[in-house]
């Protein structure tokens, strides 16, 4: 039986996350893999994930009910394909984990969350304790319902692909919730979780006046996106949607700068999946520097502008 991967989409282009997801259906060894792109006046979004290489079928489900990806009308649509599928995936994204645990539930299987690897079709890997170990889990369930840690698996080409695209009649609205409004951060930086280059401070910088003063330059520089350890958010140093590690974002860009952060493990779950890290800190004993390819023991205050300078 065919593997499915829930798209994440918003009714125009495909999310980053769906492209690691498809690389991940294709490893189950289910054979096919399908995709479902269900929104509303989402076809420019199906035509783009049927070009996705190793798709061989969309199937294109519009209706109001699915504009906003509300999770209970996501999830009954899922289980209306479901039968068809031994595995069902979802990018471990917010959009991801707001559908995945009621498809689980309503099937009545256990949900594999995160996975970071596939060993076979019935098992795989996950990281647990803040990343610090990993574990083998094997399901007998007969539909695999999963949620895939997208730093685990590269990116499926974007382009290559000749699926076809199925419509398909959406299911009734639920009528359980309905989308009042969203009030979304415009920034023209790279997006957090697809950036190739993010530059991270943390409590150290002390206040957001000078987080904006010392870390802009060098984002700007690097052509970065922004993040921030959980310290530094709580602090009101940078927004939420900044932070990076296990309460914030899992990120793994081909350059990692963390700059004034300890370290913590929290923090180290979300990033140190990067290719390459560079640390920056005053305390040779902060434990970023265990997981930094390059550690600079110095003032930030310093070294920041420095290295700007260089740039």
């Amino acid at each position: 039986m065919p593997a499915l991967v829930i798209a994440e989409h918003d009714n125009a282009s495909i999310r980053g996350a769906t492209f690691n997801t498809v690389t991940a259906a294709a490893a189950c060894g289910a054979g096919e893999v399908h995709v479902l792109v269900a929104g509303l006046n989402a076809g420019a979004a199906a035509e783009a994930a049927a070009r996705i290489s190793g798709v061989s079928k969309v199937i294109h489900v519009d209706s109001p009910a699915l504009e906003h990806g509300l999770a209970e009308n996501v999830a009954a649509q899922v289980l209306a394909l479901a039968g068809d599928y031994s595995h069902i995936l979802f990018p471990a994204t917010s959009y991801g984990k707001n559908s995945a645990p009621r498809v689980a539930a309503k099937l009545d299987v256990a949900q594999i969350s995160e996975i970071s690897r596939v060993q076979g079709p019935d098992t795989f890997e996950r990281p647990i304790y803040a990343g610090n170990a990993i574990a083998t889990v094997q399901s007998q369930d007969a539909v695999k319902v999963i949620t895939v840690r997208t730093t685990g698996f590269d990116a499926a080409p974007a382009e290559g692909g000749s699926a076809s695209v199925q419509k398909v009649d959406a299911v009734a609205d639920s009528g359980k919730s309905s989308f009042v409004g969203q009030e979304i951060a415009k920034s023209d930086r790279p997006e957090l979780t697809a950036a190739k280059v993010i530059v991270s401070g943390g409590r150290a910088l002390g206040s957001a006046e000078k987080f904006n003063e010392v870390m802009t330059p060098l984002a700007d520089k690097l052509g970065a996106a922004l993040g921030a350890s959980r310290a530094a958010v709580d602090a009101g140093y940078a927004p939420n949607d900044w932070q990076v590690g296990q309460t914030g974002k899992v990120v793994a860009p081909q350059l990692y700068v963390a700059a004034g952060i300890s370290g913590a493990i929290q923090h180290l779950a979300g990033m140190k999946d990067s290719k390459v890290i560079v640390a920056i800190n005053k305390d040779a004993e902060a434990p970023i520097f265990s997981v930094a390819d390059y550690g600079l023991e110095a003032d930030l205050f310093t070294a920041v502008p420095e290295l700007v300078k260089a740039l």
